[in-house]
């Protein structure tokens, strides 16, 4: 009896896609995203208290930005604190291109990430002479100088005020309601998704993993480092790039005050508690930050009856309450949520024979 996966060529190895099972789950997660949510998500939104199309929507965006911050660290191991400020170059490059420019949106959002994938790329070429905490700052350094742009180049970006934007149209079909905005999300976050998983199976996602674990070994082996590692950021601010693009679209307004230092930590936070290095990780992470917000506003508005002052208090301890889950995932969780998803996998696997 068959206990196991067996191959016999290196192609049925490399499968996104390995058994029937997988196939079939997979094609069952997208007919409930694509045809049951939308149905089930208002009168669910009555029950939790908030909208979970509007949650929905910013969880796709915000994945599409986290594979690509995944990419950068997980994958390559470089620490980047400026993503914030790149998915804001992206919101205003689309913003500006679209509203002041009359480009259609299915070519200003691919320019919003082109434009940005550049942007990231000039702050990328410290990464040749420096790594770990210096890197972190020098991308730091990209998060004060881009804020301070957005904030005083006034005739461009509209200074404190920002900008006006509007919901977008492709090929005149306007996205104009929260639904059909979140079929285009979520479409985008399909391919973004497979785009990340079959690059890590080329040689160029190779020698970005073999950078992250032992770089001195991947340049003995001829990886040019330089090259890859500015290749990982140049993609990484792409992803970011676009869901700026979509982000602002979206919100209707693009302003510095959205994409701030505390941005570039919420990001870094989701691809922590999802799982550096995981492909999944950057899906569980950024519905768990996204979510954690909502979920703890319920009980405090349940206690709200008791404590009048509670909204006041939470609004204070929301950023103790992230920082706490993020060292809490550290000490006991440290491979992240899709680490932990794996391990429950594997074991109904094998139940019940646990070895």
């Amino acid at each position: 009896m068959p206990t196991g996966l067996f191959y016999t060529k290196y192609q049925d190895d490399e499968k996104i896609f390995h058994t029937l099972w997988v196939k079939i789950w997979m094609w069952a997660l997208l007919i409930f995203l694509f045809v049951c949510f939308p149905f089930v998500a208002y009168p669910l939104s009555g029950f939790f208290g908030f909208s979970l199309q509007h949650m929905a929507n910013m969880i796709g965006i915000f994945i599409i930005g986290a594979h690509g911050l995944n990419l950068l660290t997980g994958f390559t191991g470089q620490i980047s604190l400026g993503h914030g400020a790149f998915m804001g170059v992206g919101a205003y490059t689309s913003a500006i291109l679209f509203m002041k420019g009359g480009w259609p949106f299915w070519l200003s959002l691919p320019a919003a990430g082109l434009v940005t994938a550049g942007v990231g790329m000039i702050f990328g070429v410290p990464s040749l002479r420096l790594r770990g905490l210096y890197l972190a700052i020098a991308t730091m350094a990209a998060q004060f100088i881009i804020g301070y742009a957005m904030r005083n180049w006034t005739s461009l970006t509209g200074g404190s005020a920002g900008l006006n934007v509007d919901r977008p149209s492709i090929f005149g079909f306007a996205l104009d309601t929260d639904l059909r905005y979140y079929y285009l999300i979520l479409i985008l976050v399909i391919f973004s998704t497979l785009f990340l998983k079959n690059l890590l199976r080329t040689k160029t996602g190779r020698a970005m993993v073999a950078i992250r674990d032992r770089y001195l070994s991947a340049e003995i082996m001829g990886v040019n480092l330089f090259k890859y590692r500015l290749l990982a950021f140049g993609i990484s601010s792409f992803y970011v790039g676009v869901s700026g693009g979509l982000f602002a679209h979206y919100n209707l307004v693009v302003s510095d005050e959205h994409f701030t230092m505390w941005l570039s930590i919420q990001y870094l936070a989701m691809v922590i508690i999802g799982g550096l290095g995981h492909v999944l990780g950057g899906i569980f992470g950024t519905i768990f930050m996204v979510l954690l917000p909502e979920l703890l506003r319920i009980p405090t508005e349940i206690l709200s009856n008791i404590y009048p002052n509670i909204f006041a208090i939470f609004g204070t301890l929301r950023e103790l309450v992230f920082g706490l889950v993020i060292i809490l995932f550290l000490i006991f969780e440290p491979d992240g949520l899709a680490a932990r998803w794996h391990t429950i996998r594997a074991y109904w696997k094998l139940w019940p024979f646990s070895y």
